[in-house]
């Protein structure tokens, strides 16, 4: 197949939800003043009556439209490595806040909170709104996010809904005028890598991606959770579709893969029957095979990797 047509059947399988209607609109919490980066708090409109925190990240003395990244994960504030609401350093993201290093390299970064982690519209109020980083363990779990979304959109995937939401970071950086939208990537980390593999292949406002072990093969991690493919990866399987077609469907976007657990050698031989990439700099992996963390310079690659494409 043609990679518009693995695009098409991709999208056909992830599904689309009914009845899904809202206005997409972003109300600023607050800006925040940091020694590396000019930030913007926002909640971002996310679906009927449900609302994400995004986190926009400009260098400091920004003079003209510049590449951005967006970088989706669990929320904004393991990206930047410090609550946002209280400034405490979160140690156990050290390391990998891809958002905070890359906007130190001279890049606009976006990042939001996923989908279990969403706010009710109807509970927020917008103009002394507070979310300390510990109120998340309040939240539903993501089992029962997943059960959500599909009970309410049947024809709907936890998958999917992830890359719509992600989806949104891309409309706002492409929108805003500080950005150059002609020059946009993502990138991401575990969840943040899957969020990022599958947006970044089917939106083509997406120039680059750079993915953290999230798992190239079916096999490799939870797939089948209903967050993420649920019983609907039973049929992908039938269809002998695995996710070199995904890459294939991207029409050769340039792609960095950095293995170290859930991905692995295999995970390069399948990413390597992708089609469209002559261009073998467009295709790039590095298996630092020292466990699910990446280490720095695995990293500090992939940013060079982004920097060459963007």
């Amino acid at each position: 197949m043609q990679s518009r047509e693995l695009k098409t059947l991709w999208l056909t399988q992830i599904g689309a939800p009914k009845n899904y209607c809202f206005e997409k609109k972003l109300h600023l919490v607050r800006k925040i003043e940091h020694a590396d980066f000019d930030g913007e708090l926002y909640l971002q409109a996310c679906g009927p009556n449900r609302l994400q925190k995004l986190l926009i990240l400009f260098p400091k003395k920004q003079t003209k439209p510049l590449p951005a990244v967006a970088v989706p994960f669990y929320h904004p504030d393991g990206m930047v490595g410090f609550e946002l609401e209280t400034g405490k350093q979160l140690e156990r993201f050290s390391g990998k806040t891809i958002a905070l290093d890359l906007v130190k390299r001279g890049f606009v970064t976006a990042t939001a909170d996923a989908y279990p982690f969403h706010f009710d519209a109807d509970s927020c109020d917008l103009d002394n709104f507070h979310c300390p980083f510990s109120r998340y363990a309040q939240f539903q779990s993501w089992a029962d996010a997943g059960k959500q979304i599909i009970t309410s959109f049947p024809e709907w995937t936890g998958i999917g809904k992830l890359v719509a939401d992600t989806k949104l970071l891309l409309d706002v950086l492409s929108e805003d005028e500080r950005v150059d939208a002609s020059r946009i990537g993502i990138a991401g980390h575990s969840l943040g890598g899957k969020m990022a593999f599958y947006t970044g292949c089917l939106d083509s406002r997406v120039k680059a991606i750079l993915a953290s072990d999230f798992g190239m093969e079916w096999n490799s991690t939870n797939w089948s959770e209903v967050w993420y493919w649920g019983d609907k990866l039973a049929r992908m399987k039938q269809l002998g579709i695995d996710h070199s077609h995904l890459l294939t469907a991207s029409g050769g976007t340039p792609f960095m893969l950095i293995a170290g657990e859930a991905d692995n050698e295999a995970s390069i031989d399948l990413m390597h029957k992708a089609e469209g990439y002559e261009d073998l700099l467009k295709l790039i992996c590095i298996n630092h095979a020292t466990g699910h963390n990446p280490p720095r310079y695995a990293l500090e690659l992939g940013y060079q990797f982004l920097e060459k494409w963007l």
